[in-house]
């Protein structure tokens, strides 16, 4: 390939390089070095490409290969995230779920709605209420909700105490 050739291969690809290498995470100033480099790469190792029509593809895979080595490189160096005594399910969207098993259908239903992301204006307009009135049914509905935890957990608190006194 002559040096016309890769000048023109480079305007026609470096744009393109630039593009693979943001697809695969690197960011947009990340990616343009990695692109120059390798750009530059290939034309010192311009002897070891058979197909001159290939060349476009050839530099993206040096890019990538680059890009990649780069990343590993990088996450040896990352600190390792604190788990100490916290290892295990996330229980909340258990909790959450079980919550709203033991709402009324309407309440269920508005605070399905929330957890969707609509707002309290949102669902009022969906339901043909005012804000105030969602507002109200989403305070009782807190306030049905809490009763229903509480009992639950204390028929669990009695339960626990029953059969400790059995066993005991």
């Amino acid at each position: 390939m002559t040096q016309d050739g890769y000048g023109q291969a480079y305007q026609k690809g470096f744009s393109k390089t630039i593009r693979v290498l943001r697809s695969r995470g690197a960011s947009p100033d990340h990616a343009e070095d990695m692109a120059q480099w390798a750009w530059m790469r290939g034309w010192q190792k311009l002897g070891q490409l058979k197909d001159d029509g290939m060349v476009i593809s050839w530099v993206n895979a040096i890019a990538i290969n680059c890009h990649r080595r780069v990343g590993q490189q990088e996450a040896r160096f990352q600190s390792l995230p604190e788990l100490c005594g916290h290892i295990g399910v996330d229980s909340a969207p258990l909790d959450a779920a079980k919550i709203l098993d033991s709402c009324s259908p309407e309440d269920r239903t508005l605070f399905e709605q929330q957890l969707g992301g609509l707002t309290t204006p949102e669902i009022a307009k969906k339901q043909g209420v005012s804000a105030a009135a969602i507002r109200l049914r989403f305070f009782r509905a807190r306030r049905a909700a809490r009763a229903s935890v509480e009992s639950h957990a204390s028929a669990l608190r009695d339960s626990f105490v029953s059969q400790r006194r059995i066993a005991g």
